[in-house]
């Protein structure tokens, strides 16, 4: 399951048809194929694709967990030795690569893939090069989930416990902690993708996933647990003390605001105008990132005589979805005071802006039957992208606090969303990443304005003097 879908294909190969088309009921039963993850010891069968927590009526699954145990322990003692002579020598147990001339060590820790999961790195990897989100997480005491009987016992996941005594905030926190340590093997979030199984029921299984739709699952679950709290402490009052993440203007979506509100929380003002009557209705809708229409007009893919043609930028994406817009018949507008449906127009407008402006292209698209993909590449900006002409009131804004910052990228490389693979590009300390799973590759500017973009995670630019407009 764990390592390029091994134990996946093994139940893939036993799926093939038998030629004896008479089975019995005895054959049927031993067609279930599982895995046993060594590390955590817990056993998952494909065919149930659930974790297994029954046992043989002779206790076979506990025999191999304790076999293994014991070699895990032997094999622990006789490492001891060699790993403390390798960490003598710190140049051998560092990445290094060349920058300018010089040898420097590379930090970035790549992320196991657990089987169709590079849709979790790519945001994970994203939001830990986010720094005053990933900050935040990082400086959060750690909790201690289990006590008593159940202290430093092994646990055996399944989907069918209960929700009680775990912590997305605490596995989250424990992944970014384990990110850019200058690790020399990827960290594996098994135990973060054992809580998502738990409270997010849509990204079970091992099939890929939609990345946006698992993003903004992510971050609704951390908020709404950084509400409550976990053990009756509410994590909100660290929140409360950091000065610069609290303002007399947050964005508060389903309660109190949160770290997650407080860097990714931006405000909108929907306007829908009645065509008959001329009655304006306004609203203010709290948002965490804006879904934006690839325009209709460079959707199709460009074929060569086309080449010349007008390219598709993030700008014209953002007028679209902020231009003056007539609602079709399917959304006709209930008037209030013509007291029926009506035609109407629609136009939204920018009230407040994030700290982080997180930008979703939508490149999937239903047709009659399948889920299409549209293919066109945006064109983005690393620096200096202006949104002050999509705001309400522009004038009250500073001369530097509309201009973002591109901080990280999601790429989805393949033709549809249940296929394909994501991957990430980030920036650390000045220096752009590429994170693909395990994989992190030190790249540059113009590899990375050249990906076709899936979501953009853009930071907003600290006003300083001497700063200028790119």
């Amino acid at each position: 399951r764990y390592v390029n879908g091994h134990a996946k294909k093994h139940y893939e190969d036993a799926q093939i048809p038998m030629t004896n088309h008479k089975k019995t009921e005895k054959q049927e039963k031993v067609q279930h194929t599982v895995c046993m993850d060594c590390s955590s010891y817990s056993t998952y069968c494909y065919r149930c694709d659930d974790f297994v927590v029954n046992d043989t009526k002779l206790g076979l699954v506990q025999k191999v967990r304790e076999h293994l145990q014991n070699l895990e322990n032997s094999a622990f003692r006789s490492d001891r030795h060699r790993k403390r002579k390798l960490l003598e020598n710190s140049s051998l147990n560092s990445k290094l690569l060349k920058v300018n001339g010089s040898t420097t060590a590379l930090c970035a820790t790549g992320l196991r893939n657990l089987g169709n999961t590079c849709f979790m790195n790519a945001i994970l990897q994203s939001l830990s090069n986010i720094q005053q989100f990933c900050c935040y997480f990082k400086e959060l005491p750690a909790v201690e989930l289990r006590n008593g009987k159940t202290a430093g016992r092994r646990t055996y996941h399944t989907r069918s416990q209960g929700d009680n005594n775990v912590s997305l905030v605490e596995e989250f926190r424990k992944t970014l902690c384990a990110l850019w340590q200058g690790s020399q093997t990827a960290f594996s979030p098994e135990s973060l993708f054992y809580v998502v199984w738990k409270i997010m029921p849509n990204f079970r299984g091992y099939q890929q996933q939609d990345a946006h739709e698992f993003m903004r699952y992510l971050l609704d679950h951390l908020h709404l647990e950084l509400q409550g709290g976990f053990n009756g402490v509410s994590r909100s009052v660290i929140l409360q003390e950091n000065s610069s993440l609290s303002s007399s203007n947050k964005c508060c979506i389903n309660g109190a605001s949160t770290v997650v509100t407080a860097i990714f929380g931006g405000i909108l003002q929907n306007e829908v105008n009645c065509l008959i009557c001329g009655t304006e209705s306004r609203k203010f809708d709290p948002f965490l990132d804006l879904s934006l229409d690839i325009p209709s007009q460079f959707r199709n893919k460009r074929t060569k005589n086309q080449e010349s043609g007008p390219m598709c930028t993030l700008r014209d994406c953002l007028r679209s979805f902020t231009d003056l817009e007539e609602l079709d018949e399917t959304e006709l507008y209930m008037c209030h005071k013509c007291k029926k449906k009506q035609k109407s127009t629609k136009k939204f407008w920018i009230q407040k802006l994030p700290k982080v402006l997180c930008l979703h292209l939508k490149r999937f698209h239903w047709t009659a039957y399948l889920r299409n993909k549209v293919d066109t590449y945006v064109e983005f900006p690393l620096r200096g992208l202006d949104m002050k002409c999509y705001l309400l009131e522009p004038e009250n804004s500073g001369p530097e606090s509309c201009l973002y910052d591109l901080a990280a990228v999601v790429v989805h490389h393949g033709s549809g969303v249940g296929s394909g693979h994501y991957t990430a590009y980030a920036a650390h300390e000045g220096r752009w990443f590429h994170f693909n799973d395990s994989t992190v590759t030190l790249t540059d500017e113009e590899t990375v304005v050249k990906a076709k973009a899936y979501i953009l995670f853009y930071v907003e630019r600290q006003a300083k003097s001497g700063s200028d407009k790119l």
